[in-house]
């Protein structure tokens, strides 16, 4: 459905006279997306994210590389690629002043569609996204969720087999977040549609995407399963909570012991202290390290063990949390 190689864009940057800087936004990323998958493109502000999928839904021309989409050149066949993409912008496209099901029929026509075809097809979609009954509403007189599922609805209307979701739960509450999840996985079951994501919440590629691209500096650093990423971050972090500071470095010699980091320490409040490493399969490490410090008299307040997240992955690729690009 997507097949990019070498993709690039640069643009003018500030300079002195005639001589500008050239900015590199995108420095040649290869993209490959199946038939009815799920990908998920995370990078935080400035990695080239936007301007790539700018790119490929024909807004911007690549200046180097070339791309397909849904079969058609992005370069020589941009109307056939529009005519064949779903894109539902971060911002969203409705006008607050227009009725629900104007806006959706309007959207189909200019898709070349009838009004009839338009309607049908916009009362189906809302029955599927659960917009039942706000066909007459204004846009400004829904909540953030609904007007949100209504921006999917004008992506789909005119059926197309791949959907660009931009940003696409930002600013929701979680029930409404959750809810939105739902119906991105329904597009792929029930209509077969593959989707291009881009978001800022890892916790949603995690729970959504089969496979996640990260870019960082115009370039592609990591193409893998949510669960191959997380492989790649070494061991399960551990947390000690030690009830005395002054055991902290005991309990962090212990603890290095058995760790595949060095560990590190900082305060935790109320007068205790925490040590943390990471430590490969720690599930079977930590009951002989609570021994070991039972047996040295060490008092722990807590211990905790988590799983690589998708956000240790992005922290150890690109050196911060995708939060903090946000």
């Amino acid at each position: 459905m997507i097949h990019a190689r070498g993709l690039a864009r640069t643009f003018d940057g500030r300079g002195r006279g005639k001589q500008k800087e050239q900015v590199k936004a995108v420095a040649g990323v290869d993209i490959d997306v199946a038939e009815g998958e799920i990908v998920g493109f995370l990078g935080p502000n400035g990695a080239g994210k936007t301007t790539t999928l700018r790119m490929l839904t024909t807004l911007l021309k690549p200046t180097a590389g070339s791309a397909t989409v849904a079969g058609y050149d992005v370069a020589t066949q941009s109307q056939q690629v529009r005519r064949s993409i779903g894109y539902v912008s971060q911002s969203g496209s409705t006008s607050p002043e227009a009725r629900a099901g104007e806006e959706i029929m309007d959207h189909g026509m200019l898709y070349g569609i009838s009004q009839k075809q338009a309607e049908t097809r916009g009362r189906e979609l809302f029955e599927q996204l659960d917009l039942d009954g706000l066909w007459e509403r204004q846009p400004r007189a829904m909540s953030g969720g609904q007007r949100r599922r209504l921006d999917i609805a004008m992506g789909l209307v005119h059926d197309p087999t791949l959907v660009f979701l931009d940003e696409p739960t930002t600013g929701l509450d979680p029930q409404a977040r959750a809810n939105l999840w739902t119906h991105i996985s329904d597009l792929r079951v029930k209509r077969g549609a593959t989707i291009f994501l881009t978001t800022h919440y890892l916790d949603e590629a995690d729970a959504l995407c089969d496979r996640i691209l990260v870019i960082d500096h115009g370039v592609i650093v990591a193409s893998d399963t949510p669960d191959a990423l997380k492989r790649q971050v070494s061991g399960d972090l551990v947390e000690l909570v030690v009830a005395d500071p002054a055991q902290a470095p005991a309990a962090a010699r212990l603890l290095a012991a058995i760790a595949d980091s060095e560990p590190a320490d900082g305060a935790a409040g109320a007068g205790a202290a925490t040590v943390r490493a990471r430590v490969r399969g720690a599930g079977h490490e930590v009951a002989g390290l609570i021994r070991a410090l039972d047996a040295e008299g060490i008092a722990l307040e807590s211990i905790e063990v988590r799983r690589p997240t998708l956000d240790d992955v992005f922290l150890t690729l690109t050196g911060r949390s995708l939060r903090e690009g946000a």
